[in-house]
């Protein structure tokens, strides 16, 4: 995977990174009534791309207020899951579909043709999304039960 070498990692504090990415989309969450909340320790630090991890958090939040309701809530949290850390985005929208679960990642996959062209979008967030969380030697996954909401997991190590 050649995009790895050219990504450039350096410690940096997670929660700075997840307060840029809120606060990025707070007036989008406020028109709609969406409570943002930040649960993350302010001592957790990892290698990273900042500006690329907050894209990608910045996506995973872009698509959890887009499909959420007037008065939900969208929670970020980040913790240290062994030799990881675990950054979450969780939403209380109209959640996923199994069928869909395997290619949400996939570039120009969309779960809703017609939907998410009301919404606008590229089709690419996930997809980008992924690519990110490749670049930080990790994974992202999901987690959705339709009618209860996605959780979306970037997981990457901590170089401890």
């Amino acid at each position: 995977d050649t995009e790895r070498g050219r990504v450039v990692l350096e410690p940096g504090c997670v929660a700075d990174v997840l307060r840029r990415a809120v606060q990025t989309f707070g007036a989008r969450a406020g028109d709609k009534q969406i409570a943002l909340a930040v649960e993350c320790p302010e001592d957790l630090t990892a290698p990273m791309n900042a500006p690329l991890l907050e894209q990608a958090v910045g996506n995973l939040l872009d698509n959890a207020i887009k499909y959420s309701g007037a008065g939900t809530r969208v929670r970020v949290r980040a913790a240290r899951q062994g030799a990881d850390v675990e950054i979450q985005v969780a939403d209380q929208g109209p959640g996923i579909e199994k069928q869909h679960l395997t290619r949400i990642f996939e570039r120009f996959y969309r779960v809703d043709q017609a939907r998410s062209r009301a919404l606008g979008g590229t089709g690419l967030g996930l997809a980008i999304v992924k690519h990110i969380a490749l670049a930080h030697r990790g994974s992202v996954s999901v987690a959705s039960l339709p009618g209860e909401g996605s959780t979306f997991t970037l997981r990457f190590p901590t170089g401890a």
